[in-house]
């Protein structure tokens, strides 16, 4: 593990998150040691209360006595409790600004980053892994801070009991050192695991929950309970490893205490040393409490260990790339002439280009339909217009200006995207349809959209009309209704570049009909590139552009292609004839 997520760094990693709230960690710092003294305190009193108070019989200074340790037992839990407050304060701060960051980056992460990661992973950054070092963190802080000045204290009071005696703590301190780096080496392997673990029983309950309809009807159950149980297992038995490893500090710890008091003993009873009651008290009674400081301050390696494992996760990912978004000119609104020039594109997981070299030009208000196999590169073209991906080799040009140059928030500002695969939000359809856009559009807007798109007749429908909620991506309408909401949404922000990939391919007859008015309604006057399988859905169009292999190999309209008998017209007779 490198040193920038290492021991102490991991807090140094944190302190541009905890410097704005830094007076509640002073409180917390100065309450943690003011209660670290008052433990040491009420310990040293031992020696005056047995030599000077019940040996002398001082009855005066035994009341006295009895009334400075009731307030420094108060004093104690008023530091205590305030200590408390203020890292739990504290840690909640630093939690939500860092989930808000993480959730802020990669909302701005492109989308071949999302490809590359599962999205169990990258939830479990987001809630376990934050929460994980907040608390690391303050708890490390806690056994640094208390524990270290409850230490130096107990030193005090044993040499203040008897120096001799305090002596004997020199030969258990390197002991515990050692003891507290051989663990965290330990300790860290298995946090690993266990992180991969939590990913690994996200991403399948996730999987589980979304293709539960796929496991029902492959009957995949068996399988998939299965899969589950192994991946169960192995996180259990790394929970188990972190469970082993971190209680072994404490019995070693003791057991060096418990040796260190045994020789004192020894030295007292073989009367090596001369001491009084009171001091043979206080020095036991330290030695004894003694145990507890040791005993966290090796943990405290463990506590570091888990904060700098969530840290190397959560920096890794917030240094992870953003969407290159270097354009400065701000479109209003685009003519819609769209060119690709000599445009490459390798997807970063395969060696061979999606697109090769392709060139082709869409006039302002031109319908252009893009047919061909799958995986000839249809799909990559749209994904490339609003830049999803940005291209490799060539440029692509909007209204003669390459879209670089554009800022992305413009860009696609001017580009009404709708795909096979709709997603819709959890919420109402209101919602769905003015999403991204709340409190910009009026009601009569969104019954204008709707009713353009085809979607007024179902929305009636419905019990609660436009304030029906939909579930979870829609789960609650069809894939025909999920369509025209989508188409809707497109609707409403009047686009002037509009882009249907497969938007049909999935519905019935009747759902392709009404989805194909809606497109229809909303291809007027506006620029469109469609992509389809269903090559009646695509007759009307100005022109079709058959791609092969991530080349343009057959242009022209529908009655000409036809007539040309090349891969389209073939196309065309399959499913005439089917």
């Amino acid at each position: 593990m490198s040193n920038k997520y290492s021991s102490l760094n991991t807090i140094k990693q944190l302190w541009p998150f905890i410097y704005p709230h830094k007076k509640a960690l002073i409180v917390a710092i100065f309450a943690l040691l003011l209660n670290a003294a008052t433990d040491a305190t009420l310990i040293s009193l031992t020696k005056p209360l047995l030599d000077n108070g019940l040996m002398d019989k001082n009855y005066e200074l035994l009341i006295l006595f009895s009334v400075g340790i009731i307030a420094l037992i108060a004093l104690r839990g008023l530091s205590n409790y305030c200590s408390t407050y203020c890292l739990s304060w504290l840690s909640g701060k630093v939690i939500t600004n860092f989930r808000q960051l993480i959730f802020d980056h990669l909302v701005k992460s492109p989308i071949n980053f999302l490809d590359k990661n599962p999205v169990g992973e990258l939830v479990t950054v987001i809630t376990y892994n934050t929460q994980l070092l907040s608390k690391a963190s303050s708890d490390a802080l806690i056994i640094l801070v208390r524990e270290i000045a409850y230490a130096i204290g107990l030193c005090i009071v044993m040499f203040y009991g008897n120096w001799k005696l305090a002596l004997v703590l020199i030969i258990v301190v390197p002991l515990v050192i050692f003891i507290a780096q051989f663990i965290a080496k330990k300790f860290r392997n298995s946090l690993l695991s266990m992180q991969k673990g939590i990913g690994n029983i996200t991403t399948a309950a996730d999987e589980m929950l979304k293709g539960h309809k796929e496991i029902l009807v492959f009957n995949a159950q068996k399988y998939e309970k299965n899969n589950f149980y192994i991946i169960n297992k192995i996180f259990r038995r790394s929970l188990l490893k972190i469970v082993l490893v971190s209680g072994l500090s404490t019995p070693i710890i003791q057991l060096i205490a418990t040796l260190a008091l045994g020789f004192i003993l020894f030295l007292v009873a073989n009367q090596t040393i001369d001491i009084t009651p009171g001091s043979f008290t206080v020095v036991f009674s330290a030695m004894v409490a003694v145990m507890r400081p040791l005993r966290e301050l090796t943990s405290v390696h463990l506590e570091l260990q888990k904060g700098s494992v969530a840290c190397e996760s959560l920096f890794g990912l917030l240094n992870s790339p953003v969407e290159e978004d270097n354009g400065t000119v701000e479109l209003q609104r685009a003519n819609g002439e769209i060119e690709f020039h000599q445009v490459t594109y390798t997807y970063p997981s395969r060696t061979t280009p999606s697109l090769n070299n392709i060139s082709f030009k869409i006039k302002p208000g031109e319908t252009v339909a893009l047919v061909g196999r799958s995986g000839a590169g249809k799909s990559t073209i749209a994904s490339l217009i609003p830049r999803f991906y940005d291209v490799e080799k060539g440029e692509i040009l909007l209204d003669g200006i390459n879209i670089k140059n554009y800022t992305l928030k413009s860009l696609r500002n001017q580009i009404g995207f709708v795909s096979q695969k709709v997603h819709l939000f959890n919420g109402t359809i209101a919602d769905n349809i003015v999403y991204g856009a709340k409190n910009k559009y009026k009601k009569q807007d969104i019954i204008n959209a709707a009713i353009q798109a085809n979607a007024i007749e179902f929305i009636e429908k419905l019990e609660n009309g436009f304030d029906t909620e939909i579930g979870d991506n829609g789960i609650l309408l069809s894939g025909g209704q999920r369509q025209r909401i989508a188409i809707a949404r497109v609707l409403l922000r009047n686009s002037p570049i509009l882009v249907f990939d497969e938007a049909t391919s999935a519905l019935d007859n009747e759902s392709e009909r009404l989805v194909q008015q809606a497109i229809e309604n909303l291809q007027k006057n506006r620029t469109s590139i469609i992509i389809a399988h269903r090559l009646s859905t695509i007759e009307q169009s100005d022109r079709i552009l058959v791609i092969d292999d991530g080349k343009i190999v057959e242009e022209g309209p529908h009655n000409k292609l036809v007539l040309e008998n090349g891969i389209y017209a073939k196309m065309y007779q399959m499913q005439f004839n089917s």
